[in-house]
């Protein structure tokens, strides 16, 4: 386990991991578990497959970290049967010992879990199969330097919270990252500022404060213009 990372618990009972060179959590302390589902899972790629009709999806993350949100994403497409594809960014991963320790395979269908973990490693240098439905690739990168000709239904926007990392919620980082959003496409983030608001309103996204998860009032959502 690398000195400046350490397993904690949250609010909720479940487990992330604090950051002290960053000074931050990988996910609210108010409940880790709480905050993947409402944000990420049910207000992001839920809400995408609700409204879009389709029964298929990708899915491109800003912080892969721990890979909670990749992880409750994969179980309930699997349990749904819908064929996802999954793309992380993470400049500094984890190690396959450290993200085991999380205690996350409480949440998830054991098969799933034990694939995870069989292929974490290998997903950090290329797309692989999880299982006969589900596709994960990490990209080993900064955000700014990360390219891909592919883009995405929904964006899970899960970096480090702008008071200690101003540089990943920038004009310039945000214009990055909604590149690789389709049209129609669903942007979700833990964090809602006015800059935030008035940088997607300006591009044409359909902006949405919706409400937070345990311990913040609101969350954006914004949609791409079709």
């Amino acid at each position: 386990m690398s000195d400046h990372l350490t397993i904690v618990t949250t609010a909720d009972g479940s487990k992330t991991i604090y950051n002290a060179e960053v000074g931050e959590n990988y996910h609210s302390r108010h409940g880790a578990l709480q905050e993947s589902q409402h944000v990420f899972l049910n207000s992001g790629l839920r809400y995408f497959l609700d409204n879009s009709g389709k029964n298929v999806a990708s899915v491109l993350e800003v912080g892969f970290g721990t890979g909670l949100n990749f992880l409750l994403s994969a179980d309930f497409c699997i349990a749904e049967q819908i064929p996802l594809k999954y793309t992380g960014i993470e400049a500094y991963p984890l190690s396959t010992t450290m993200i085991a320790d999380t205690g996350y395979d409480a949440y998830i269908s054991p098969a799933l879990w034990e694939s995870f973990k069989t292929h974490y490693a290998q997903a950090l240098k290329e797309a692989v199969p999880i299982n006969n439905s589900t596709v994960l690739e990490i990209a080993h990168s900064q955000l700014l330097t990360f390219s891909t000709t592919q883009l995405f239904d929904v964006i899970y926007f899960d970096a480090f919270a702008a008071v200690h990392q101003p540089e990943m919620w920038d004009e310039a980082a945000i214009d990055h990252t909604i590149k690789f959003l389709k049209p129609g496409g669903v942007f979700v983030t833990y964090a809602i500022t006015g800059n935030l608001k008035r940088q997607f309103k300006s591009l044409g996204f359909k902006v949405e404060k919706a409400p937070g998860a345990p311990g913040k009032r609101e969350m954006l959502r914004a949609v791409s213009p079709t």
